[in-house]
């Protein structure tokens, strides 16, 4: 079929390749337009920029769809379907009408729980059991369409946003393809309203600990906001981020060092205690607890912030 992609980060890449892979047609692909990016913020292009540029495929980067010349790119391309993976911008109702075989999307959830931009972050923090992706057709909702292919996989007691996501990146590029093979006989399942969340986007304030929860719950903050924006808390009015943790015996008033070595550092929680295993002060780069450490004594008994 020909296809117009339309995605932006790394999620959105394995489906791209996986499409040109199974021989579909891409005459277009849509991304967001370069943002600045890094120390020096320089402009840079996104994931699905590259990867569409190293294929020799047309790239289309508006800022926006809401004009409807800027469709024009879109209906020139006579697209037999339209594929959105995490791409960022909402489609008009217009944009959606355009595909012989309309638009669908790669949602990194199982459908209707957690519609929205922050799925796999929201099903680490609830302390979700299995997650997935559905391929679904688009409508004017957000996330509201009807299932076409729905895939799971378990949530590991590890697992972070980071490797969730590139896992749920291959299940969805292969999901996708089964789909699209399949277009014509896959019965569209329409979505129980009533069992709906929303996955807000995430909001840099709710990164912050707060050492009178429990052990189990700091440990999910840690996991879903590893790689963005990172777990913090503050030792002596400094900035400290927390990459990898694990939940262990131990009590204390909330936010109190218990113990400090290359094994860990223990924190008391509301409930239970966790090892902080990996570590990172403000403008250094990120250390196991022991190497932190060496270049970072904690004295036991101080506290951490809330």
């Amino acid at each position: 079929m020909r296809v117009v992609f339309a995605g932006t980060p790394p999620f959105a890449v394995p489906a791209l390749e996986a499409l040109l892979a199974a021989g579909h047609e891409v005459p277009l692909v849509l991304t967001q337009p370069d943002r600045p990016a890094g120390r020096g913020m320089r402009l840079t292009a996104s994931a699905v920029s590259n990867c569409a540029a190293g294929n020799g495929l047309t790239l289309y980067k508006p800022a926006s769809l809401k004009l409807p010349e800027s469709h024009d790119p879109i209906r020139e391309a006579k697209p037999d379907v339209m594929v959105v993976a995490a791409y960022g911008l909402i489609l008009p109702a217009a944009v959606l009408g355009i595909p012989r075989k309309g638009c669908i999307n790669i949602h990194a959830s199982l459908l209707p729980r957690w519609r929205g931009a922050a799925p796999i972050h929201r099903a680490i923090l609830a302390g979700d059991a299995q997650t997935g992706v559905c391929i679904m057709q688009m409508e004017a909702g957000l996330d509201t369409g009807p299932v076409l292919l729905e895939r799971s996989i378990p949530i590991g007691p590890r697992d972070t946003t980071a490797g969730l996501t590139r896992s749920l990146a291959s299940l969805g590029a292969a999901a996708l393809v089964e789909a699209l093979g399949r277009l014509e006989s896959l019965s569209p399942a329409p979505q129980d309203a009533s069992r709906a969340t929303y996955a807000a986007k995430v909001d840099k304030a709710e990164a912050r600990i707060d050492w009178s929860r429990s052990a189990r719950d700091v440990d999910r903050q840690i996991r879903a906001f590893n790689p963005m924006p990172g777990a913090e808390t503050t030792w002596k009015g400094e900035l400290v981020k927390i990459w990898e943790a694990l939940p262990v015996a131990g009590s204390g008033k909330p936010g109190t060092l218990l113990a400090a070595g290359p094994e860990g550092v223990v924190i008391a929680c509301g409930e239970g205690a966790l090892a902080a295993l990996e570590i990172q002060r403000q403008g250094s780069k990120r250390l196991g607890a022991g190497e932190f450490l060496r270049g970072y004594p904690l004295e036991v008994g101080g506290l951490f912030g809330t």
